[in-house]
């Protein structure tokens, strides 16, 4: 079945449940209202449809391949990858001075959705230039600036993010790649980087590393690190590509899915770099494109529950098996069953595409009025996003191949490229238990203000229309495990961290949905279904937060 780009349901969730009237009302983004979005909205949509979807087959079997040390893309992606340059959709939210839109990031938030149902593993690639364009924005010299910024916006070059290192995982501050100062302003950079998506390819005429590495006689751990601009080509000195560059991609990955992305081990062999930001200053340089980046990660897990989603609900209106108890229904979509698991796809991809665009507003409200309460609230919700966008990518996708049968298990149809393709997601930029941990950590560290915020969100829609009980019981539950998390030790926050998080996302949901149905009463059977079934997880999930570090550590037998 063809990808249909969501256009409808995005438009309705910015016009009616998240107020994203409110961006156009700023002057920053006053050119942005809701007439323009749903305008570039339905061009995206043309894009993702007709030029970006068709490859998405055509990358999982004639995947990247390294041939005598040239990087070969899979077919049709050069082309795909020029449309979307020159279209303009890399830079979206770029800053205009560099050729940017300067839209909003709820906007980009949007479009990256659609072209990433459409094709994840090419999708890949503008989002990490995205992620790079905002460092250099915010950390990045006027010299680096003016050197990179424009070719990174208008997709001429692209970024990369290199952080893992073999023997430091997810211990960022045991790399030990090494940079040393050349004394005319470059530094000498020398390691290995693995897992790097987009690490060298060839639909662009450059690529733009940023490598984290440590100076001589720097700190031990995460304060001794600084952030480095690597070029695969040296620029001229009239900015073009100019000199090979002394890195290289050493190999490819093997890997579940995503075969038309190429991750790459990277070799930096005395290469030639510029340091972004301080010295010593890396790691805060570098969140800011992580940050950007977790949030494009939730929407990857989305886009591929969307797109699960569709395929398995045009199947389900297709295949005839057994009689079903709806009169005149052959087809599987009559059945009590298939239709459970339908309706639990469908809530949990329109709750993730919610959590998504009510974190992205937040962001542009932030940044468009300086406002620290909704600086605050979107990284809260950062953690939520990707964690619960990813994850229920994953369940969603695999909901997708049951709906298929066995059928689902055979490649030709596709619904099993989406569970290998999405199941990384909730691996990049920090594991979804790295997420949790950091939401009951560092984002609780405001006494609670921005969760307790969000709860009385929640309870202003249990209120409107009448009281509704379940939703406010939700929201009773959530703020006794809030409570509990803000005086237990560290590690028992940690201990619930993932089941607190899903708690929220799931009572969010509750919210987002009633929300939609109060607009929109035809919606309110969904809302109905997710409040009375999957919402009904609340309650248990905030008594296993809340159970504290010491079941795990009891029996050394127990492992």
């Amino acid at each position: 079945m063809p990808y249909r780009a969501p256009v409808s349901e995005i438009t309705f969730l910015l016009e009616n449940v998240l107020g994203g009237d409110r961006l156009g009302k700023t002057e920053l983004f006053a050119e942005a209202g809701l007439d323009m979005a749903s305008a570039i909205l339905d061009e995206a949509a043309k894009l993702a449809e007709g030029v970006i979807a068709p490859l998405n087959r055509v990358g999982d079997e004639q995947g990247a391949r390294l041939e005598n040390g040239r990087l070969r893309c899979s077919p049709g992606f050069r082309e795909a990858y020029q449309a979307l340059a020159t279209g303009g959709w890399v830079g979206m939210n770029g800053p205009e001075a560099f050729g940017g839109m300067g839209m909003p990031m709820a906007l980009t938030v949007a479009v990256n959705e659609m072209m990433s149902s459409a094709c994840l593993a090419l999708a890949l690639n503008p989002l990490m230039t995205q992620g790079q364009i905002e460092a250099f924005e915010h950390h990045a010299s006027d010299a680096l600036k003016d050197t990179y910024l424009a070719k990174l916006i208008s997709g001429q070059w692209t970024g990369t993010m290199n952080l893992t290192e073999p023997q430091a995982g997810s211990d960022v501050g045991a790399l030990a790649t090494k940079a040393v100062d050349n004394g005319d302003g470059s530094f000498t950079i020398t390691g290995q980087k693995i897992f790097i998506s987009w690490g060298d390819h060839d639909v662009a005429e450059n690529i733009i590393h940023l490598v984290l590495a440590r100076l001589p006689g720097a700190a031990a751990g995460t304060r001794g690190i600084s952030l480095f601009a690597v070029p695969k080509f040296i620029p001229d000195g009239a900015g073009n590509p100019g000199a090979a560059n002394t890195l290289r991609a050493v190999s490819l990955e093997h890997k579940l899915g995503l075969h038309g992305s190429p991750t790459a081990v990277m070799a930096f062999e005395g290469a030639t770099g510029w340091m972004v930001g301080k010295e010593n200053g890396g790691m805060a340089a570098m969140f800011t494109m992580m940050n950007n980046a977790r949030l494009g990660v939730g929407i990857q897990g989305l886009s591929q529950a969307e797109a699960a989603y569709q395929m398995a609900l045009a199947y389900a209106h297709e295949r005839q098996q057994g009689r079903t108890p709806v009169e005149g229904e052959r087809a599987i979509i009559g059945h009590a069953d298939v239709r459970r698991n339908l309706m639990t796809m469908k809530a949990l991809t329109g709750i993730a595409r919610a959590i998504c665009l009510d974190c992205a507003i937040s962001l542009d409200l932030a940044r468009a009025n300086a406002d620290e309460a909704e600086a605050a609230r979107a990284a809260f919700l950062t953690p939520i996003a990707k964690a619960f966008g990813t994850d229920i990518g994953c369940q969603v996708a695999e909901l997708g191949v049951q709906v298929h049968g066995g059928m689902g298990y055979i490649e030709e149809t596709g619904a099993a490229q989406f569970y290998r393709d999405v199941r990384v997601t909730a691996i990049y930029e920090g594991t979804n238990g790295i997420q949790a941990m950091d939401m009951v950590g560092r984002k609780l560290k405001d006494g609670g203000k921005a969760a307790f915020g969000l709860i009385a969100e929640i309870r202003q829609t249990a209120a409107t229309d009448g009281p509704h009980p379940r939703l406010n019981a939700a929201a009773d539950r959530l703020e006794a495990a809030t409570n509990w998390m803000l005086q237990a030790p560290l590690n028992d926050r940690f201990a619930g961290a993932t089941p607190y998080l899903r708690a929220f996302a799931l009572a969010l949901g509750g919210h987002y949905l009633l929300k939609a149905a109060q607009v929109d009463p035809a919606r309110m059977p969904l809302a109905a279904f997710h409040i009375r079934q999957l919402m009904a997880q609340v309650g248990p999930l905030c008594e296993m937060a809340c159970e504290g570090a010491a079941p795990l550590y009891g029996d050394p037998l127990a492992l």
